[in-house]
């Protein structure tokens, strides 16, 4: 017998439990008969301030993330999200791999990570190799965001970092200076944008923008929720969010 509720899929989502906004962004993209169930990484609300506190707000992350994968697997889901950023993209490509293989080993389901998703996300769209990239990280990070995507084949032409204050003031970035941060990036050379960060409520912001910009602007949120679906052959389409859940 399925689940009752969760009768095509069971979705186990890890994330910092400083993250307000990427539970409720996955829960409005949720199709009937696919549950979301959240285990939380346990970490401080660090202030954030340099690259140094960056780093004591990862490793926060990096300790505690194995023990609430652990936790969430007690459910038995059928597939593994990673609700957090930085870390999916670390080392670039190489490290990215070596994360998901770890992950894979660990639970024994398929696991959908932000860097990866991104990267099938802009895949749908044809031959993009130019982008821009929006992030609430401070330089250490980006620099790890930006590596990643260069080692994927892609030309980063403009990185705006919003060196938000903690991890959970993320969450309080508004809708105004995300757009503003949309606008900075970018530039008619620039194919496509897209938000790492998943506590940056940038999802809705993604749509409208790709709307008006006619381009694809790729929300982290979207793009790792977009994959776990199709890569569960859960096709439903999804209108708000731009077009990569609504035609892909």
């Amino acid at each position: 017998m399925p689940d009752s509720l969760g009768w095509r899929r069971k979705f186990a989502v890890v994330a910092p439990s400083t993250n307000t906004s990427v539970q409720p962004e996955y829960d409005s993209m949720r199709p009937r008969g696919v549950t979301n169930h959240f285990s939380r990484i346990s970490i401080p609300d660090t202030r954030v301030t340099d690259d140094a506190s960056f780093m004591v707000m990862l490793n926060n992350i990096r300790n505690a993330t194995a023990s609430a994968v652990d936790v969430a697997m007690s459910m038995q889901p059928d597939y593994l999200i990673m609700g957090m950023s930085a870390e999916t993209f670390w080392d670039g490509a190489d490290g990215a791999e070596k994360m998901h293989a770890s992950l894979t080993q660990r639970t024994g389901v398929g696991v959908a990570m932000g860097s990866h998703a991104c990267d099938a996300a802009f895949r749908c769209f044809g031959d993009v190799k130019r982008i821009s990239v929006i992030t609430p990280y401070m330089p250490v990070g980006d620099a790890q965001v930006r590596k990643f995507f260069e080692d994927s084949g892609y030309e980063v032409m403009a990185l705006k970092g919003l060196k938000s204050p903690s991890p959970m003031m993320i969450a309080h970035e508004s809708e105004t200076t995300l757009k503003r941060a949309i606008q900075e990036v970018d530039d008619p050379q620039v194919e496509a944008i897209v938000q790492c960060g998943t506590n940056l409520a940038f999802a809705r912001v993604a749509g409208i923008a790709e709307f008006w910009l006619e381009k694809p602007v790729i929300a982290i949120n979207t793009a790792t929720y977009w994959y776990a679906l199709r890569q569960n052959g859960i096709m439903d389409k999804v209108d708000g969010y731009g077009s990569l859940l609504l035609d892909y």
